[in-house]
């Protein structure tokens, strides 16, 4: 049992974050990215921070978000018109079966911090989440909406081997990407010492734990480290966290999706220092 293991097939596909391509977007001209569905959508259109170029929705979504292009507008966010498209539209620049709510936002990327931006802070998160190589979109955007929910600071990822920007991450995320920044991490058992070095104990979460997550007294400031879907930690990841912990389940489940061990070990954390 791997506490943060997907049951199902591995994913081991290489995911170059700088590619604008996106397996979910088929482009109509300019780059970025589409976001899709109200929650996403609504939380890009009144971050100041985003760079939109393009917002297309359905005559039956119009009245629903009508009340975020009023909120934009008192923000004084320079958006553009919405252009009004039958469903269709929009089905064709997705892949199918995206569920899209009659709402799509051409963008562009947010930019994403670098560990030592974010090490150089004057205050310090009291918790981040660091993720070992995990390339489901679904999941990624999961984590980022529990860590959102619960106060986590940032949510570092891989440079390789790694979710992008995709509007399916940002949908399942459900507008946290606007809010936890996404930390890119070259080697991740060098950013591990920098995050100790910086006062993080680092809990990496795994079935090898000697401890159950909620039996550990939590420092001040904590790193929590979660693995690949299917594969859990790396070896060189787990012998570089501070202490590896478990989350005893009971029979006949063996496991957690890694999505839904982020979100129980996310509170554990998080519930001490509240």
């Amino acid at each position: 049992m791997r506490n943060s293991r997907q049951n199902g097939p591995k994913n081991n596909s290489r995911n170059d974050h700088r590619s604008k391509a996106s397996g979910d977007y088929k482009k109509s001209g300019g780059g970025g990215v589409a976001l899709f569905g109200f929650h996403a959508v609504s939380a890009a259109w009144l971050n100041p921070k985003r760079h939109c170029m393009r917002l297309l929705l359905t005559q039956a979504s119009v009245r629903q978000f009508e009340t975020i292009i009023a909120q934009a507008k008192k923000l004084g966010l320079k958006r553009p018109a919405p252009e009004i498209v039958d469903g269709r539209v929009i089905e064709k620049m997705l892949a199918a079966g995206m569920v899209h709510q009659g709402i799509l936002l051409e963008t562009e990327n947010l930019p994403e911090q670098e560990l030592d931006d974010l090490l150089a802070m004057q205050s310090l998160p009291a918790a981040l989440v660091v993720l070992d190589q995990v390339t489901d979109p679904h999941n990624v955007g999961a984590i980022l909406r529990s860590a959102c929910a619960f106060g986590i600071g940032a949510v570092l990822v891989t440079e390789r081997n790694a979710a992008s920007q995709t509007g399916v991450l940002a949908k399942t995320a459900s507008g946290a990407l606007e809010h936890t920044p996404i930390v890119r991490i070259g080697n991740l058992s060098q950013s591990l010492k920098k995050l100790q070095g910086a006062g993080y104990w680092c809990i990496g979460l795994d079935e090898t734990g000697k401890s159950a997550l909620h039996e550990i007294k939590m420092p001040a400031k904590v790193a929590l480290v979660l693995g690949a879907e299917g594969e859990g930690l790396r070896r060189l990841t787990i012998e570089s966290c501070d202490e590896i912990a478990k989350l005893p389940t009971m029979p006949p489940v063996g496991s957690l999706n890694v999505s839904n061990a982020a979100a129980v070990a996310i509170y554990e954390v998080m519930r001490n220092k509240w």
